[in-house]
């Protein structure tokens, strides 16, 4: 007589329902964060796609690449957030997830500095992405990127060669 598995049972194959849902979001962020990247180096270098119309970098060019560094630091976030799985987060967490925040905050006001009047052209000139825009985004990206490394559920992993079992 054969066994029945039941389709709704809590475990099969060793892997739970909730592993598979987490898995999968994690695949959804991945995905996100590789368009983001694409949308990201379409706005950095438009060049490398025949899409560069301009000598210099200009207010479109800056909004693009600050969408693909916002698509980015989405997706990095929904897949970091996704490996906590169930368990409650650290402070160190939480601080993470507002330097992510922050660190946005700081290459928005620096990348778009001439456009809210507080860059080094003047009204009237086009926006241009100057050497220190350039250090404000790069010290924005810094800061996304420790937001990020903070967000990292380091405890669900033991030390490469531990074990665990007792024998």
């Amino acid at each position: 007589m054969s066994e029945i598995v039941s389709t709704e049972s809590p475990v099969q194959n060793g892997v739970s329902p909730h592993e598979i849902r987490k898995s999968t979001r994690v695949r959804l962020a991945l995905i996100l964060t590789v368009v983001g990247f694409i949308v990201f180096i379409i706005g950095t270098k438009p060049e490398w796609l025949s899409l560069d119309r301009s000598p210099v970098v200009g207010f479109v060019q800056i909004a693009v690449f600050l969408i693909g560094l916002a698509i980015i630091s989405i997706g990095g976030y929904l897949g970091l957030n996704a490996l906590w799985g169930t368990n409650e987060r650290t402070i160190a967490a939480d601080i993470g997830q507002r330097l992510i925040a922050t660190g946005y905050v700081i290459v928005v006001f620096s990348g778009m500095a001439d456009v809210f009047g507080m860059g080094s052209q003047s009204r009237p000139d086009i926006p241009y992405f100057g050497p220190i825009q350039a250090v404000g985004v790069a010290i924005g990206e810094f800061v996304i990127a420790v937001g990020l490394l903070m967000l990292v559920p380091y405890h669900k992993h033991t030390p490469f060669g531990t074990n665990n079992h007792s024998e």
